[in-house]
């Protein structure tokens, strides 16, 4: 991205000034290329994990790993959520012009306020994105895993191999 702007920004120097329009559709594309091809991981994770568990080691395994999953991704979609919240209200509130420091009133445009800028900027992906779409993968997780669990417990790699196990 940072590749196709300096170039549409040298190939046409009117960008800068606003009377030429900059090739948006360009940084659209490889914008969403690579977030997508970023996702998959991720996506793969979120849904292969119960897979494979399910496959390799049945049901009762799979019924293991969704309060994990739940466990762990609730407590990090509130703690992203609520510290980039915390960082979006410490700026505003340097911002309100009630933030002092030994009788000194601290406003926007002191070095308080560019830290909590920063803070914000940090805090901004946490609270929109990363805390929510957590509730997204807890979802994925359990649908993905309900869909299967018929097919878990009939295909269980362990019990095809070990059949007379105590368990099959």
């Amino acid at each position: 991205m940072v590749k196709e702007i300096r170039q549409q920004l040298a190939d046409h120097p009117g960008i800068r000034n606003g009377s030429v329009k900059p090739n948006y559709e360009k940084c659209i594309t490889i914008a969403t290329k690579t977030s997508l091809k970023e996702m998959f991981a991720p996506g793969f994770i979120t849904i292969g994990l119960p897979f494979v568990a399910g496959i390799l080691l049945g049901n009762t395994a799979v019924a293991g790993i969704l309060p994990g999953i739940l466990i762990s991704g609730v407590s990090m979609a509130i703690s992203s959520s609520n510290s980039g919240g915390a960082w979006d209200n410490a700026k505003k509130y340097i911002e309100s012009g009630q933030y002092t420091v030994e009788g000194q009133v601290k406003k926007k445009g002191s070095n308080e306020h560019k830290a909590a800028v920063i803070g914000d900027t940090v805090g901004d992906p946490l609270k929109d994105t990363s805390g929510p779409s957590l509730n997204i993968l807890i979802k994925l997780s359990a649908i993905f895993s309900l869909i299967f669990v018929y097919f878990f417990d009939r295909t269980t790699f362990l019990c095809s191999i070990f059949p007379t196990a105590s368990s099959c």
